[in-house]
């Protein structure tokens, strides 16, 4: 059995209401045999539900995480649906989290009560002011959507729904680290999720209009932080993922996502037709496993498509072994390492190696308050290494 079971589920597929200029999964369902997988029956719902609690062991959590394209374009009521399947099955002693990433087009005072009273971790999709948002993120008639997603990213917060933003960093919002932070505060959001835009599968990095290079990449990283330490240093917190997850580095926890480890396998991915993926950005057939309910999922997760992109994802690039800096970045995503005949690199390293060199020492000093307050709270305990 397994202590925990993560699921990223897409219940619309690759379907969505707006059209992205640098959307990685329009470009990955159109490297596919099938573009959009359908959207998913109860069956098959009900099929990922029962092996969920079938899988996960006493006293452990099972995660319901859904993505899409857009995962409201499958209707309100297949999640109520699913949330009665989750009463069928759940067992005593095990945890449910809910958690939903959203372009936010669909949202309505509807959709915000049922995410309240289900407890989902909501993310809206939001990149910068108007002007840079609109620049990428249009609807299907070619107009732009800031607007229309700023007020229900309001909405969800006065309903009280626990929602934050995820901002996909380009090479042109790259250029206003700071426009945008103080965007999302105007916008009174308390948690941040900064991630750099991909360019096409099997495309070289760097070419696109859109694209995010290491300069540019590097350049927002350090204005960004800037700005975040002046707040933390004054008692006006905001959450930024990222940064938090070096903080706790330093401090010798785990970090919260796979990328920012290094390494793979944490969660499975179920398509609108209930195959499984090992990663969000290998939802292709090459990476096919399987179907959920096919077989139990230790054997999804011990079988060989699953190992092999574990072993290829612990592949690091050469320059780690002596990089003083491996322990915050881990080798970066797999999705951002270049392999060629000779060696493997990771296309933002030397982002990471400038962020890491500008940010190290504030870095630490938050990492070090953070122990002094859990060691107050302990009431004792070690602290950070010099």
């Amino acid at each position: 059995m397994l202590k925990n079971v993560s699921f990223l589920i897409k219940p619309a597929s690759s379907l969505c209401n707006m059209r992205c200029g640098y959307c990685f999964y329009t470009d990955e369902a159109a490297n596919r045999e099938f573009a959009s997988l359908g959207i998913m029956t109860r069956e098959t719902s009900r099929s990922l539900v029962k092996a969920a609690f079938e899988e996960v062991s006493p006293g452990g959590v099972v995660s319901f995480a859904f993505q899409g394209g857009e995962p409201t374009l499958a209707g309100l009521d297949y999640f109520r649906d699913f949330i009665r399947l989750e009463q069928e099955f759940k067992k005593p002693g095990v945890t449910i989290l809910h958690a939903i990433q959203t372009n936010g087009l669909l949202i309505d005072r509807e959709w915000a009560a049922f995410l309240k009273e289900n407890n989902f971790l909501t993310g809206i999709s939001i990149d910068g002011d108007k002007a840079v948002h609109d620049l990428h993120r249009i609807d299907a008639s070619r107009k732009g959507t800031w607007n229309r997603v700023s007020q229900s990213f309001a909405l969800l917060k006065s309903q009280g729904v626990d929602v934050n933003i995820l901002c996909v960093v380009t090479g042109i919002s790259a250029k206003s680290p700071q426009r945008i932070y103080n965007t999302f505060k105007r916008l009174r959001a308390d948690y941040l999720q900064f991630i750099p835009c991909l360019d096409p599968i099997e495309e070289e990095r760097g070419g696109r209009p859109y694209s995010l290079k290491p300069k540019e990449y590097a350049s927002f990283l350090c204005g960004l932080f800037d700005s975040w330490y002046l707040d933390w240093k004054s008692g006006r917190y905001v959450s930024v993922r990222l940064f938090e997850d070096y903080v706790h580095l330093l401090m010798g926890m785990p970090p919260s996502t796979c990328s920012t480890s290094g390494n793979c396998g944490s969660y499975f991915v179920v398509e609108g037709d209930g195959s499984l993926y090992p990663c969000d950005f290998y939802v292709l057939d090459e990476w096919r496993m399987g179907k959920i309910g096919d077989m139990p999922l230790e054997n999804f997760a011990s079988g060989e498509v699953a190992l092999r992109f574990l072993r290829e994802g612990m592949q690091k690039p050469e320059v780690c072994a002596e990089c003083r800096f491996v322990r915050l970045c881990g080798g970066g995503c797999r999705r951002d390492r270049i392999f060629t005949d000779n060696s493997i690199r990771n296309y933002f390293c030397e982002a990471f190696k400038t962020f890491f060199s500008y940010a190290e020492v504030r870095l630490t000093e938050i990492a070090r308050a953070e122990e002094a307050v859990m060691r107050r709270i302990s009431g004792g305990g070690k602290g950070l290494k010099d």
